[in-house]
């Protein structure tokens, strides 16, 4: 058990270095067209611009925050944090949650002033041309990011690509914005504006809500699932008590199972393992298992609980 335990360590340290440099890479590309976004939407005063450069910023952010996780939060265990580091993405999450609330407002008050004080955007060649651009790179990023993800089976590069994917609607409806201007529609600049508004509020609450509900200990796995898949193991009479926490990239899981109370405390040791491996095989995403064994009927263990 401890060489197959060192070599899979060795493979999730590699795998998070891969994932680390995909992140890296998505995050330079996400703050070039946010970049690109709030300088062109700041220059024009069109506030429906402004706002999807806050969202394409707010992209960058989730790479950030995947960075962290990634760096931080992948840490082996140690005397201070037992269970790992893994909650240090959930304080990330809830900062950055804090930061688009920041920016929410920044946002209102040029939607408004935009619709109240009669001023709207100057469209141009170049800002059309820019946009055009950024959703390219956009449709880029989400691709890139599904494949590793899919290689990887990360869930979080995954879940960042879909993240990314709703950046190219938003980037659709502010061109869509800029067109309507164009064509003497000024207030959809402010309209669509809000609405952007709104769906970055949606977002931010998508990313906080997770953060709270792995700072609170949600369950990540579904308990008859997990027992289904530990009756599988020969030599398990019943499962029960089954517990999981952390991320979705990275969860804990402990169970109790009971065994024939006639097995000696090796052979129960040996159906512990054995549920170790069927669990670790079913859930990619599992860091640690652990299997209390208990004699079918009550009684005294002759087994203790079994980490993996």
């Amino acid at each position: 058990m401890e060489t197959s335990l060192t070599d899979r360590n060795a493979e999730f340290q590699q795998r998070n270095k891969h994932i680390r440099f995909v992140l890296f890479a998505i995050l330079v590309a996400n703050w070039v067209v946010a970049g690109a976004k709030l300088v062109f939407g700041i220059i024009s005063q069109s506030a429906a611009v402004t706002a999807d450069g806050m969202h394409s910023f707010i992209d960058g952010g989730s790479n950030v925050l995947g960075l962290v996780a990634m760096g931080v939060a992948s840490r082996p265990a140690d005397e201070d944090h037992p269970y790992g580091h893994g909650k240090f993405e959930a304080l990330a999450s809830l900062g950055i949650g804090a930061m688009i609330g920041i920016g929410m407002l920044e946002l209102g008050r040029m939607a408004l002033d935009s619709l109240l004080h009669d001023r709207h955007a100057e469209v141009t060649p170049a800002m059309a041309v820019v946009m055009v651009l950024t959703l390219v790179v956009n449709l880029a990023v989400t691709r890139v990011e599904g494949h590793y993800g899919r290689k990887y089976k990360s869930s979080l590069l995954l879940a960042d690509a879909s993240h990314t994917l709703s950046d190219v609607f938003v980037t659709l409806a502010v061109l869509a914005s800029l067109g309507l201007v164009a064509l003497g529609y000024p207030k959809a600049d402010g309209i669509i504006a809000l609405g952007v508004m709104v769906f970055v509020a949606w977002v931010a609450y998508g990313i906080v809500r997770q953060a709270v509900n792995i700072l609170s200990d949600t369950a990540r796995l579904d308990p008859a699932q997990v027992a289904q898949h530990t009756m599988s193991v020969t030599g398990v009479r019943t499962c029960r008590d089954v517990r999981s926490r952390g991320m979705e990239e990275s969860v804990y899981v402990d169970l109790k199972i009971e065994v024939d109370p006639n097995l000696t405390t090796a052979q129960a040791h040996e159906v512990a393992d054995r549920v170790e491996r069927t669990l670790h095989a079913a859930y990619p995403q599992l860091v640690d298992v652990v299997v209390h064994v208990e004699p079918e009927h009550g009684g005294t263990s002759r087994a203790h609980g079994h980490p993996a």
